[in-house]
């Protein structure tokens, strides 16, 4: 009988899908500017990353997981133009494949057809933009590696103690109101049809079923991007973009009814897009909690609904506001009494509006401390002291167990 030898199949890099290619990209696409000691000491903010920066990125990640051919290698290493060699093309084939894909695209294409076209010549200068796709998709890989491990089962809407006709039925039944949906209880209704005859059967004789009844959440994540976010030798920027991301994907996908926007606090305040998220920077900046929380409730009152809240996500104690005339106050020394009573104001006009601030804190010095406190305590909403490593358990678990009372 002939005998058959079965080898380990190594696949090429042509075999990589755009999925697997993001996927080795995630790290440097995420970078805070911690990673780079000049940045981490003297950040950037307006600092972007061109298409040489991700050739490079690329190419380092195939390297660290051995991915790419010693042949190559060599040849590449003796080449005299690096755009003859087959690693080079490559690369640019794999950077095509995500453009292709719907993941990557240059600036002044248009987004609604990201495949338009070839890229041709030199990497250069050339900035590059994520699309929404690729900043949903980094969302889905981070939370996976924030629940995989939990054993939850994927979550549903956010219920409420109310009843109603609706999605999930609780056993319950109530008689047939004009404007409810036709939710035929057929047993119970028919015992009143066989009991009254069907001729003389009136619209108060229908039972209906009652569901659980649920609602939607509006949100607006607070990200701290202040200069102590990468500097004391720690990255506590990636993960809480990582967390952000995660609970973007989360309710585009499990909270259809949901809203949620996202806003970068430092010497002022910012709305950010989900597609500009995964790419956004720190900067030598103070921490203007006010101006953050200003701007979360104006977005929250144009997202409408009665349900919202805010998940504050910081490092530092407040130490700026905008005055009247325009001016930034800064004082990074002890909680400053102007800039803490015009942060604390802001927060009780949050609480005249309904809404809870929910805070996780990444550091643990006693003015940070004492006030987050004050600051739970006039919203009424939820404070975690909370690590890097485990913010986004932290935070994710709260939302899904969250049980939203109507007043």
């Amino acid at each position: 009988m002939k005998a058959i030898r079965y080898s380990r199949y190594e696949g090429s890099l042509e075999d990589l899908s755009p999925e697997e290619i993001l996927g080795l990209l995630e790290d440097f696409l995420l970078d805070s500017g911690f990673s780079d000691p000049f940045q981490r000491y003297d950040p950037d903010p307006e600092r972007r990353p061109t298409l040489e920066d991700l050739y490079d990125a690329l190419l380092e990640a195939l390297l660290k997981n051995e991915l790419v051919p010693e042949d190559w290698l060599r040849e590449a290493r003796f080449a005299e133009r690096k755009e003859d060699t087959r690693l080079h093309q490559a690369l640019t084939r794999m950077l095509e494949k995500l453009r292709e894909a719907g993941y990557l695209r240059f600036p002044g294409e248009d987004p609604t057809n990201p495949a338009q076209g070839g890229y041709k010549g030199e990497a250069g200068e050339t900035r590059f933009e994520l699309t929404e796709k690729a900043s949903d998709f980094l969302g889905l890989k981070s939370l996976r590696e924030l629940l995989g491990a939990l054993g939850r089962n994927a979550p549903g809407l956010h219920p409420t103690p109310h009843h109603a006709p609706g999605v999930e039925k609780t056993g319950e039944t109530k008689g047939w109101e004009w404007g409810d949906p036709l939710e035929l209880n057929v047993p119970e209704t028919l015992k009143k049809a066989m009991a009254k005859g069907l001729m003389e059967l009136s619209p108060e004789d229908l039972v209906i079923d009652l569901s659980e009844y649920t609602a939607s959440m509006s949100t607006v994540v607070l990200l701290d991007c202040s200069h102590s976010m990468i500097l004391y030798g720690e990255d506590r920027f990636t993960p809480a973009k990582r967390v952000a991301l995660a609970l973007a994907h989360l309710i585009r996908t499990q909270y259809p009814g949901d809203r949620v926007r996202f806003v970068l606090f430092h010497d002022t305040a910012e709305e950010i897009p989900l597609s500009r998220l995964p790419l956004a920077q720190v900067g030598p900046y103070h921490t203007n909690t006010k101006a953050g929380l200003e701007l979360a409730r104006t977005l929250l009152r144009k997202m409408g609904g009665e349900l919202r809240q805010i998940i504050l996500i910081t490092d530092g104690k407040p130490s700026a506001i905008t005055l009247p005339s325009g001016e930034i106050y800064k004082n990074a020394w002890g909680l400053d009494p102007l800039i803490l009573a015009e942060t604390l104001k802001e927060a009780t006009l949050a609480r005249k509006e309904g809404i809870p601030i929910h805070t996780f804190m990444l550091a643990r010095e006693p003015e940070l401390l004492a006030f987050v406190k004050k600051l739970s305590q006039i919203t009424r909403g939820k404070a975690y002291l909370t690590h890097p490593g485990n913010l986004g358990r932290y935070l994710l678990l709260d939302f899904l167990n969250k049980k939203v009372q109507r007043n």
